[in-house]
């Protein structure tokens, strides 16, 4: 994890070691079950405490989250052994299971922020307004923010468009995106992120400006176009979503011929820096 979740995590268990691995294909971070076990009861026998409590959630058909990974991580002997792990999601459940008093501070937690989403539902410009608050706490500025949060409404009406020509699929959405983005980058969004040294952040919020206009470019041509054409399906529409991907990409080598040098990077906006992990390996 990068600096910044790093100190979630330790708030969460109030600076305790939580190992916790990222996943590559998934693009998820798993936890150790035994290490939240371990924080949240003071049990001598983390291991032996969960998996009585997986039994106890399986007699209830909590699936969720007993089926869970098996990833290697390091033990204190500098060795790597198979332990289950779960998502942030499951790290969730498995506190709310635990009856113990140190999980109470996160109970609490978890419970104003599900009161914090009811009161947005009332009124979404608190959600607004916390996204807001979010990029200035990371050092955003204010002009950076005003334009984020409009590129925010023009993906939006993009979006709107492609389900108005048949696109209703997560997976097809993100087909549409990669196109544009490989068109004009080079790269799918996933690749793009990679490159840039990210994980769960947003590519958008760690892109320059020019990397920032050359996206803005190839969704507003795209939206454009589709709504004056109406492609329907995915097909139609992925030659639409080249289309605007090659609109940035003309002006991409136009600004590089310029400058002479490229101006795709791979530095992101605040400098997020990974520890290397050894590779996973799964049940």
């Amino acid at each position: 994890m990068n600096q910044n979740q790093m100190r979630l995590v330790n708030k969460i268990f109030n600076n305790e070691t939580i190992r916790t691995i990222w996943d590559k294909e998934s693009e998820k971070y798993f936890i150790s079950v035994v290490d939240i076990v371990r924080v949240l009861t003071d049990s001598k026998n983390p291991r032996h405490y969960w998996n009585v409590l997986k039994g106890r959630l399986k007699e209830e058909g909590n699936q969720s989250v007993t089926n869970c990974d098996q990833l290697k991580l390091k033990a204190s002997d500098g060795k790597y052994y198979k332990t289950d792990v779960v998502d942030i999601e499951g790290m969730f459940r498995i506190i709310e299971s635990i009856p113990s008093k140190n999980a109470e501070p996160v109970k609490l937690w978890l419970a104003k922020l599900g009161s914090e989403r009811i009161d947005e539902v009332f009124d979404p410009s608190i959600a607004v307004e916390r996204a807001m608050d979010l990029y200035r706490a990371k050092g955003y500025d204010e002009k950076w923010i005003t334009k984020r949060m409009q590129s925010v409404q023009d993906r939006k009406e993009l979006t709107d468009i492609w389900k108005e020509n048949g696109i209703t699929e997560n997976k097809e959405f993100a087909i549409l995106t990669n196109e544009i983005y490989k068109t004009w980058s080079g790269m799918t969004a996933k690749q793009y992120k990679e490159y840039k040294g990210l994980r769960k952040e947003s590519l958008r919020d760690n892109m320059d400006n020019i990397e920032v206009s050359l996206t803005d470019i190839s969704e507003e041509v795209t939206k454009r176009l589709a709504k004056k054409t109406k492609p329907k399906g995915l097909t139609e529409n992925l030659k639409v979503a080249h289309a605007g991907g090659q609109v940035a990409k003309n002006t991409r080598n136009e600004i590089e011929n310029l400058l002479g040098e490229s101006v795709v990077t791979n530095q992101n906006k605040l400098n997020y820096q990974y520890i290397n992990e050894k590779e996973i390996e799964k049940k």
